[in-house]
This record gives structure tokens, sequence and C-alpha cells, in this order.
């Protein structure tokens, strides 16, 4: 049995570390060919194609502008040390040094990776006036930024998790 596991575990070590493109279909982005955790290029896809190529809950989110329902994303609570990606395209959004625990019950960062990685659009949605935050390079809806986080920004980039991928440090997509 100890043999077992031992050469599961050399198993699955190899796949991640020789074939690091296994971890494109692992995630569900085998689909999806604008996906690139690289390319920085805006992209300009219609809705239609990205409703044939994204889950049913991540085309709602990211472009339709639902939002999930609090503490139940896969990383509102997460500590682990890593990069957070835009779901949709793999745009690079922010570190985990940036996020912090906000209470809020979706994850929370207080800066983007870069300032070009997302973008802001009013929204008077709901009878509300908040300022949304959109992916930079695919225009798809991350969640809303607001004026009460920590130093040094003192914002809140409180996000859907739904509409962020997770890489976490010492993996390489």
């Amino acid at each position: 049995m100890r043999t077992t596991i031992i050469l599961n575990f050399l198993m699955l070590w190899f796949t991640v570390t020789a074939y690091p493109q296994q971890l494109k279909t692992a995630t569900g982005h085998e689909n999806n060919p604008y996906y690139s955790n690289t390319d920085i290029r805006p992209l300009n896809v219609p809705n239609a194609e990205w409703k044939k190529i994204l889950p049913p809950a991540l085309y709602a989110t990211a472009r339709e502008q639902a939002t999930e329902r609090p503490f139940t994303g896969k990383f509102w609570n997460s500590n682990t040390k890593g990069t957070y990606y835009c779901a949709v395209c793999g745009n690079q959004l922010f570190r985990s040094d940036a996020k912090f625990a906000s209470s809020c019950g979706w994850p929370s960062f207080y800066e983007p990776v870069r300032k070009n990685s997302v973008i802001y659009r009013a929204d008077n949605s709901y009878g509300m006036q908040r300022t949304e935050v959109i992916c930079a390079r695919c225009g798809s809806h991350l969640g809303h930024i607001f004026d009460d986080g920590p130093p040094p920004t003192h914002k809140r980039f409180c996000m859907n998790s739904v509409s962020l991928d997770f890489e976490p440090d010492g993996l390489s997509k």
C-alpha cells in the first residue's frame, strides 16, 4: 500500500511538473481559446461566443453582472499565497499579499497587481451608486470597489470568487 501511495504521488508530481499545460485542462479552460496568463492584449469577443465557452455561473457573473451569494465563493476566506487571475481570460489581477479579511463574504483586495489590469465603470443599478471593477483584457465583471479598505490604498476590491482563478505560489501554469 505504501508503494502505491508513493507511486501515485510521483505520477501526480510528474504530471504537474512535466506537463503544465495539463493544468489548463484541469481548471476547465480547454474550450477557451482566449485564456492566457501572459497575454495582456485586450479581447473583443461577443457575448454570444463567451456563452458557448464559459460555464453558466461564470457567464452570469462575468458577462451579465450577477453576484454570487456572500460567504459561498471558494476564495472569500482563503489565505493561500499566490496570484489571482480573471477566470474568463486569464488576465493577472491580484496578489494574495493584497488580500485582506473584510468580513463582507467576498474575497477583498486593497490593490490590483497592475494599475491597468482592471478598469472602472459607474454602476447605478439596484438604486445604489457603486463603482464596478472590470477585467481590462476581456471586459468581464469582477465585482465592485469601495473606499473602506485598509492602508495603504484604503480601497476594498470586493470580487466574486467565480470570476477569479487562483495559482498558488510555486506552481506555474
